[in-house]
């Protein structure tokens, strides 16, 4: 994204603007509807622009609960701040003086809301951490003219948090972010360096972006909105995708189970109860066999423990598996990322539960990744797991299979030769085969078993 000019932006802010003046000593706003008095009968709300565009979701949420709103911006901010501020009626300012420090900057924004007969204002220590508006105003007592925000960090309610994988979603991504925005108190889009305009659909929409400065691949966004939901101390991480396939709605749902069972990872299948999901008879296979193939890798031998769609996109972590997994480095960047957390969940004893989604596969954006070449990716993967992890499983039995086979193909290639006084060479050498390809697939396995055993230890 160009921080000199949003496309979307400037369509936002071509007919509003905002100029300050001065009517006996009463500062007031100009916009192309006219002036506008500033409310005598609330707290005002400070910001201070810099560099990071994370302070533009408070500004929407002073907008939408119609507080009076002021943005001073540092010399460095960006200027997509200041017009998307604009637009959504702030009143924007600079310094009077060079260099200003953060506790200058503050003392700015109560100068001016003094100068507008406000009763206080209220600013947060740090403008881009998401603040609680009603709970701030509720805290304001009169007695000091500045003082913070109230974040979501210091509330008492659970934070939801949604974090968007998004590669060339512009198409969809602003629906996404305004569906997730209904249900969450903070979204987060990951923007794994789009070619379209992906980043500033999602600014427009109100969600926060992160930009990769070269695409990473979905575990790659998957690992950076790990970190964000940790430094932000989210209690549950909704991974959405941003093609639109996932209904936002589901959100409150899947947060409830987390809350009830006590789930550390809460996954909406398309296999479960309640899904309407029509699956296309291809994709079904493809993912039946990679379910299969994930669960074996895991050491799960009973159906009716598998985990039912573990390849859903659709998922919520709690706060132990969000500090957890954004500190594992062994979560590849690619589409194999959704098996790695498993394993990784599987490691770490998580209680998961499934509860029924339905993904809608007829969106006008929904994946272009070719289905079979995702699914022969992912069972080479799964199968390079199951040796590493698995190799008694793996190896052994189908060695001790084979060389039994070859024993039998023995023992018939002798009793051939002694009916009969002719030596069938094509058994002997099927015995040969199966025998020695057994006995080298056990010994393998036996090797690789003691490595494994002695790292882990």
């Amino acid at each position: 994204m160009d921080h000199d000019g949003s496309k979307k932006v400037d369509t936002m802010v071509q007919n509003t603007e905002h100029e300050r003046q001065t009517d006996g000593g009463k500062l007031q706003t100009k916009s192309s509807t006219g002036e506008v008095d500033l409310d005598d009968d609330q707290p005002a709300f400070g910001f201070i622009a810099r560099t990071d565009l994370g302070v533009i979701e408070n500004l929407r949420r002073t907008s939408d609960y119609g507080a009076d709103t002021f943005l001073v911006t540092s010399p460095d901010a960006d200027p997509v701040i200041r017009r998307t501020a604009q637009a959504l009626g702030a009143t924007v300012f600079e310094p009077p003086v060079d260099n200003p420090t953060r506790e200058e900057l503050r003392d700015h924004l109560a100068t001016y809301a003094d100068a507008n007969n406000a009763p206080g204002i209220i600013v947060p220590t740090d403008s881009t951490t998401p603040i609680a508006v009603e709970r701030s105003v509720e805290a304001f007592d009169g007695e000091s003219f500045l003082v913070d925000a109230v974040t979501e960090k210091n509330t008492l309610e659970p934070t939801v948090l949604v974090a968007i994988p998004a590669y060339n979603e512009a198409k969809t991504i602003a629906d996404v972010v305004r569906g997730a925005r209904r249900h969450a108190d903070h979204v987060i889009v990951v923007d794994d360096a789009s070619t379209d305009e992906t980043a500033a659909e999602a600014h427009a929409a109100g969600a926060t972006v992160i930009e990769h400065d070269e695409n990473k691949g979905y575990g790659g966004a998957l690992n950076t909105a790990f970190r964000e939901a940790a430094e932000r101390n989210a209690d549950h991480l909704v991974i959405l995708d941003g093609d639109g396939q996932h209904d936002p709605d589901d959100i409150p749902q899947a947060v409830n189970i987390q809350k009830e069972n006590s789930a550390d990872i809460v996954i909406g299948s398309r296999f479960a109860d309640g899904s309407n999901t029509d699956l296309p008879i291809y994709r079904r296979f493809g993912i039946e066999v990679v379910n299969t193939l994930t669960n074996l890798t895991m050491g799960v031998i009973r159906p009716k423990s598998w985990v039912r769609d573990t390849q859903s996109g659709f998922r919520t972590y709690n706060r132990r598996a969000i500090e957890s997994l954004s500190e594992d480095q062994t979560i590849g960047n690619g589409m194999s990322a959704s098996t790695d957390i498993l394993h990784h969940a599987h490691h770490q004893d998580y209680n998961l539960e499934e509860f029924g989604t339905t993904i809608d596969y007829e969106v006008e954006n929904a994946s272009s990744q070719n289905p079979v070449s995702h699914g022969i990716t992912l069972v080479m993967n799964l199968l390079q797991t199951i040796e590493h992890e698995r190799p008694v499983t793996s190896l052994g039995v189908p060695g001790f299979i084979s060389s039994f086979i070859g024993l039998g193909f023995g023992y018939w290639t002798f009793h051939n030769y002694i009916q009969t006084g002719i030596f069938p060479m094509g058994l002997a050498v099927s015995s040969t085969f199966f025998t020695l390809a057994g006995i080298f697939a056990c010994f393998t396995a036996i090797i690789l078993h003691s490595l494994n055993t002695h790292l882990n230890e």
